[in-house]
């Protein structure tokens, strides 16, 4: 049992590394328009919310990269599709 708990925890652990991985490469992917052009800049969004929201407010290139990530999705965890939607900040 108390290695149940510590796999656990280091499989949460590594999830939040990963997590913290996406909004970083979320914020170098975006900061040099964001500093050509301005507009919402901040570390806390993922890729896949910015996605959702770029694919919600209708942007081309949002819509084609948000069906690719949604399969990804659903092919690595077996989550149901709409994981852009779902995982934009601030519903």
């Amino acid at each position: 049992m108390r290695v149940s708990g510590f796999v656990k925890r280091l499989i949460e652990w590594l999830h939040q590394i990963l997590v913290s991985l996406n909004q970083l490469a979320q914020v170098i992917i975006s900061g040099p328009k964001y500093v050509i052009y301005g507009g919402r800049m901040t570390a806390d969004e993922t890729i896949s919310s910015k996605v959702g929201r770029m694919s919600f407010a209708g942007k081309r290139w949002a819509i084609v990269a948000e069906w690719l990530l949604d399969r990804l999705f659903w092919l690595y965890e077996g989550e149901r599709l709409g994981h852009c939607f779902r995982a934009i900040e601030n519903q």
